[in-house]
C-alpha cells in the first residue's frame, strides 16, 4: 500500500470546520464525490468520517477542502493525551473568543445604559460610533471569523450551514448599526437603535454554547481514550538473549516479549515461561483477575499483576484484539440507526427554511408592525436566524449512540452495529445455543462410582491410562481430573479407539474396556444392574462411561458440562423484560431438558442440525417475534446473521464473532440482559433529545418571529436567542452523557 492509497481498508478522518448538523451533508457530499469511494459515515458528535473503498487520501483531502473542510487522517493508536490537549486547546480558545466578546457588548449595554455615550445622530457623535463600528467589525472577525469564513464557503458552494445563520444575525445587526450612523434621523423612533451589542454577544454565547459542548462533547469519547491508553508505547522484547526496550511499533510476530509485574501487555501472545494473574477488566468487564500458565492466551492492553513471563507475540499493531474492540466501537459509533438518518435528512434542509422563514418576518413586520415597523422587522428576522440554528437536532442521536457504545466496551460489550443498539431493546424473543453459551463449553469430571473391590481413585486412574491414547473430546477431561489428583498413569499396551463407543487396551495383564452401554452390551458384558444408574447420571445432563476390567464392570464415570454460573441468574433477568427463551442444540433432547431445567430454561429443541438454526430463527421472524441469538460457534453463524440481533459469545470463534452485530467480551449471559437494557435506555435517551430539539426549534422560531407580541406583549431579544441557541446544544449532549453512569 502507497502512502496515497488505501488499499481495501477503511479510512478514518478527522474533520475541521463542522459546526452544525447541516455540515454532515456537505461532508458527505465531498468525500463521496472522489472516485474510488464506496461510502461514507459521518459522526458530528465526535467530527470524524469513515470512508470506505479505495480513493486517494490526497483527492480526499482536496475534495473537504473544497467544501470548506479540512480533514486529517487518523491512523493507528492516537495518543489520547494529545487528543485531550487538542480539545482542551479548542476550549481555551473558544472561552477567551466568549470572554472578549462578551466583554465587550457588556461594556456597551452599561455604556448605553447609564448615558456614557453621545447619542446617535448628533454631528459631534459620528467619529464616536465610527470607532464603535469599526472595534465592533475587529471583534466580530476575530471571535467569529471561524463562522463567516464557513458561511462564505458554504454560499459558494450553494449550500446552508448554521454558520450562514449567524453570519446572517449578526453581520446584519452590525450593517443595521452602521446605517444607522449616517441616517439615524431618517428612521421612526421606535427604530433608533443600534444593535452592535447584540452582534457581539451572540457571539459570545455561542462560542460559549461551543465552548461547553465540545467540554461535554470530550466526555463521551473517555470509554475510547481509555481504551486507547491502554496500548503501552515500548515493549521489552528478548532479541539473542538480550532484553531491551523498543517502541512498540518495532514489535514483530513470533518474537519473544517480557512482561514484569505491573506492566501492561504489549500484543496479543501466548504464554510460553512463567505464570501470572492478569486484570483483563478493560477488555472484557470482568473484575477478576484471571490466571495466566503455560500456553495461555493473553491481550495487549490488559495488566499484568504478580508473576513475571515470558510470551510470543502472536498478533501485533492493527491486528491485537485491543485494536479490533477500538476500531469496532469506532465503527459502530459512526454508524446510523434509522431514526439518525431521519434526523440528519431533516436538519439538512432545515437551514434553508429558516432563511425563508426570516426572511417572510422581516416582510411582515414591515407590512404590518405599524411605527417601528422597521426595527422590528429588523430585530425578529434576525432572533430568527440566531436561535434556529438545528446544532441539537444534529446531535441528538450520534452524540446518545457515541455515550452509550462507549458505555457498552467499559461493560465488556461491543457493539459492533449501531442499528444493533436500536434493536436490541425490542427483542421479545432470544434463542440461545447450550454449549458454550449456557454451559462452560468445558467438559469435567462430574461423579466417579466405583464398584467391587475397585476405589474410585483407582477406576479414575485405570480410565485415564486408557484415554490417554486417545483424541476423544471427553478424553480430556478425564485426564484433567485425574491430573487434579496426582495419580500416576500406567502404559497401556494394544489400545485400539471403537468409534462411538469407546476405548480398549491392557494394563499390567488387566483387559480394559471404557465405554458407553452398547460398548459393553457387544462385549457381552452384563450391564443390567447398572441401567438405572445409567439413566439418573443422564437425566441429570451428564454423559455416563462405563469401566470394564477383565470383563466386569469395574466403574462408572460420567461427564458433564455444567451451565455457567450466572447462566440461571441471566434467564431470571431477561425474563423479566418479557422475553420468550428458546435453547437450541443439536445434543440429544434428555441431556438439553437437563441442562435447560438447571438453567430455568422451558422451552428447548434438541437434535437440531447446524443448517436449521437459521431456519429456526427465520420461523420466529415469519410470525412477528423480534428475534435475538446468542451463540459461540461456527454453526451458530448463520442464525446469527439471519437473527434481528446476532450476539457472539467472546470466547467463541472468529467466524461467529465476525456474524454478530454484538460481541459479550467475557461470556458472561447477564451481559444479553444489560445490552437490552443499555438499547432501550439508549433509544429513550434518543427520544428525549429529538423531542426537546423540535419542542426548542417549535416554540422558539414563532416566538423569535414575534408571534405572540400581538397576544402578549413578548419579543424575544436576539441576545438571548443566542443563549438559546447554545445551551440547546449543551442540554442535549448532558442528557445524552447521563447514559455513561447507567446502572444495569
Amino acid at each position: 500500500m502507497t502512502a496515497n492509497s488505501l488499499g481495501s481498508e477503511e479510512l478514518r478522518l478527522s474533520i475541521l470546520g463542522m459546526r452544525c448538523a447541516g455540515c454532515i451533508s456537505a461532508v458527505e457530499g465531498a468525500l463521496g464525490s472522489v472516485s474510488g469511494v464506496e461510502s461514507v459515515s459521518v459522526n458530528f458528535a465526535d467530527h470524524s468520517a469513515i470512508v470506505k473503498g479505495n480513493p486517494d487520501i490526497e483527492a480526499l483531502k482536496k475534495s473537504i477542502k473544497s467544501a470548506g473542510f479540512d480533514a486529517a487522517v487518523m491512523e493507528g493508536f492516537e495518543d489520547p493525551r494529545e487528543q485531550e490537549a487538542q480539545e482542551l486547546a479548542r476550549y481555551n480558545s473558544l472561552m477567551y473568543k466568549a470572554k472578549i466578546a462578551g466583554g465587550f457588548g457588556v461594556f456597551l449595554m452599561i455604556g448605553e445604559h447609564l448615558d456614557w455615550f453621545p447619542m446617535m445622530g448628533m454631528a459631534h457623535s459620528q467619529f464616536f460610533w465610527t470607532v464603535i463600528a469599526v472595534l465592533t467589525l475587529m471583534i466580530m472577525g476575530y471571535c467569529g471569523g471561524h463562522f463567516y469564513t464557513g458561511a462564505y464557503q458554504s454560499f459558494r458552494l450553494g449550500q446552508y450551514n448554521m454558520d450562514t445563520l449567524i453570519a446572517l444575525g449578526t453581520g446584519s445587526a452590525w450593517f443595521y448599526s452602521c446605517v444607522m450612523i449616517d441616517y439615524y434621523m431618517a428612521f421612526p423612533a421606535l427604530s433608533q437603535h443600534a444593535y452592535f451589542e447584540a452582534a457581539v454577544v451572540i457571539l459570545a454565547f455561542i462560542n460559549l454554547g461551543n465552548a461547553l459542548e465540545t467540554q461535554a462533547r470530550g466526555k463521551t469519547s473517555g470509554a475510547i481514550r481509555q481504551l486507547l491508553g491502554l496500548q503501552p508505547r515500548t515493549a521489552r522484547v528478548v532479541r539473542d538473549g538480550v532484553e531491551m526496550d523498543v517502541p512498540i511499533e518495532e514489535v514483530g510476530l513470533s518474537e519473544t516479549l517480557r512482561v514484569r509485574p505491573g506492566e501492561k501487555i504489549p500484543v496479543d501472545g501466548i504464554l510460553v515461561e512463567g505464570h501470572s494473574s492478569v486484570d483483563e477488566s478493560m477488555l472484557t468487564g470482568e473484575s477478576m483477575p484471571v490466571e495466566k500458565t503455560l500456553g495461555a492466551l493473553v491481550a495487549g492492553g490488559t495488566m499484568n499483576q504478580t508473576g513475571s513471563f515470558l510470551f510470543t507475540a502472536t498478533r501485533i499493531g492493527r491486528d491485537t484484539a485491543l485494536a479490533q474492540i477500538i476500531k469496532s466501537v469506532r465503527s459502530a459509533q459512526n454508524s446510523k440507526p434509522k431514526i439518525a438518518r431521519l434526523a440528519d435528512q431533516i436538519a439538512s434542509i432545515f437551514v434553508p427554511v429558516v432563511v425563508l422563514i426570516s426572511g417572510a418576518t422581516f416582510l411582515l413586520w414591515l407590512i404590518f408592525g405599524g411605527e417601528g415597523a422597521l426595527s422590528y422587522a429588523f430585530v425578529s428576522s434576525m432572533t430568527v436566524l440566531v436561535i434556529a440554528c438545528p446544532c441539537a437536532l444534529g446531535l441528538a442521536t450520534p452524540i446518545s449512540v457515541m455515550v452509550a457504545v462507549g458505555r457498552a466496551a467499559q461493560s465488556g460489550i461491543l457493539i459492533r452495529k449501531g442499528e444493533a443498539l436500536q434493536t436490541a431493546g425490542k427483542l421479545n424473543c432470544i434463542i440461545l445455543d447450550k454449549t458454550g453459551t449456557v454451559t462452560q463449553g468445558k467438559p469435567r469430571v462430574a461423579k466417579v462410582l466405583a464398584f467391587g473391590d475397585f476405589g474410585e481413585a483407582t477406576v479414575l486412574q485405570l480410565a485415564a491410562s486408557l484415554e490417554s491414547g486417545s483424541e476423544h473430546p471427553l478424553a480430556g477431561s478425564i485426564l484433567e481430573a485425574a491430573k487434579l489428583q496426582a495419580l500416576k498413569l500406567t502404559r497401556v499396551k494394544q489400545f485400539q479407539a471403537i468409534a462411538g463407543r469407546g476405548v480398549s487396551g491392557q494394563s499390567k495383564e488387566q483387559a480394559l474396556l471404557f465405554g458407553n452401554k452398547t460398548l459393553m452390551l457387544e462385549q457381552q458384558i452384563p450391564v443390567d444392574d447398572y441401567i438405572c444408574v445409567l439413566q439418573e447420571l443422564s437425566q441429570l445432563g451428564q454423559t455416563p462411561m462405563l469401566l470394564a476390567v477383565d470383563g466386569e464392570i469395574a466403574g462408572i464415570i460420567s461427564v458433564s458440562d455444567p451451565i455457567k454460573a450466572d447462566s440461571a441468574e441471566a434467564v431470571r433477568e431477561l425474563k423479566k423484560l418479557g422475553v420468550r427463551l428458546i435453547m437450541v442444540t443439536g445434543d440429544n433432547d434428555i441431556t438439553a431438558n437437563a441442562i435447560a431445567k438447571q438453567a430455568g430454561i422451558t422451552e428447548v429443541k434438541a437434535q437440531v442440525l447446524p443448517e436449521y438454526k437459521a431456519t429456526v430463527v427465520r420461523e420466529l421472524q415469519r410470525i412477528g417475534y423480534c428475534v435475538g441469538m446468542v451463540g459461540d460457534g461456527i454453526n451458530d453463524a448463520p442464525a446469527l446473521a439471519q437473527a434481528d440481533v446476532g450476539m457472539a459469545i467472546g470466547g467463541g470463534t472468529d467466524v461467529a464473532i465476525e456474524s454478530a452485530d454484538i460481541v459479550i467480551l467475557q461470556g458472561s449471559l447477564l451481559k444479553v440482559a444489560e445490552a437490552m437494557k443499555l438499547s432501550s435506555a439508549t433509544l429513550v435517551n434518543i427520544k428525549q433529545n429529538l423531542l426537546g430539539a423540535f419542542f426548542y426549534n417549535t416554540i422558539s422560531i414563532p416566538l423569535a418571529a414575534g408571534l405572540f407580541y400581538p397576544l402578549f406583549g413578548v419579543l424575544l431579544n436576539p441576545m438571548i436567542a443566542g443563549l438559546a441557541m447554545a445551551m440547546s446544544s449543551v442540554t442535549v449532549v448532558s442528557n445524552a452523557n447521563r447514559l455513561r453512569w447507567m446502572k444495569f
